[in-house]
């Protein structure tokens, strides 16, 4: 499709500028003609002066001096206005002829355009079935590439979202680790606080056993005492009536 259309343009710009080319060589040859023309005739009037020149010098001769410098003057004036319009008239020419060059220029290159913008809409007339098919597959493309794109951006989210999920999960992991370790450390704590007051209640208890034990013996210690005392105060008490008994019977 850019190949064709680049063939095309090519071929009309070859055919403008040819056509530029046959337009210039013929406004190129007209002014040719009129510059011969122009020379033509400046020889001619050359000539003809040339030839009023021995007349005149003849009758510089058998003039007086003075008519011949009033001449000279008028002669040198006449061919300075002479050159003076000559001049005149060559610019004229010449801005015409840049004038005509310029029109015709401007009429080439708006023709040339109107013929390109011609050409290329029965080109694309011609091949507005292709444009359009083109144009529908570069559609059906851009549309492919589209959803390829937002498969990979979803696909690349869903891989952030698991990847973020699984360090919250493992943050989380590490989290209850730490708690179960510091439970841990903290129920180790309370079982070694247990066991020391379990022994400090065993010694206090032990303690409290010994007491009541060394207070029950020495309670049966006294009772032992008050017992004994008590059985030698008896065994006094039966012994005196004894004496005294026996002292009566005698």
């Amino acid at each position: 499709m850019g190949r064709s259309r680049s063939r095309s343009r090519s071929s009309s710009r070859h055919g403008h500028r040819s056509k530029r080319k046959k337009n210039h060589s013929k406004s190129r040859s007209k002014s040719k003609e009129r510059s011969s023309r122009q020379g033509r005739s400046s020889r001619m009037r050359s000539r003809s002066r040339d030839r009023k020149r021995p007349t005149a010098r003849r009758r510089s001769f058998s003039s007086s001096s003075s008519d011949s410098d009033d001449d000279l003057i008028l002669r040198a004036k006449k061919r300075e206005e002479e050159e003076k319009k000559a001049e005149i008239e060559r610019q004229r020419l010449l801005k015409q002829k840049e004038l005509e060059e310029k029109l015709i220029e401007e009429e080439v290159a708006r023709r040339v355009e109107a013929l390109v913008k011609q050409r290329v809409e029965e080109e694309l007339e011609k091949r507005r079935d292709e444009i359009e098919a083109e144009v529908l597959r570069r559609v059906e493309e851009a549309k492919r590439i589209m959803e390829k794109q937002m498969l990979e951006e979803l696909e690349k989210q869903r891989e952030a979202e698991l990847e973020a999920q699984r360090l919250k999960e493992e943050e989380e992991r590490k989290k209850r680790e730490e708690l179960e370790q510091i439970m841990v450390e903290n129920n180790k704590k309370i079982e070694e606080a247990q066991r020391k007051l379990a022994e400090e209640q065993l010694k206090l208890v032990e303690e409290q056993r010994k007491i009541l034990e060394e207070k029950q013996r020495m309670e049966e210690e006294e009772k032992r005492r008050s017992k004994k005392a008590q059985e030698i105060i008896l065994n006094k008490k039966n012994a005196r009536p004894s004496i005294s008994f026996s002292l009566g019977s005698k």
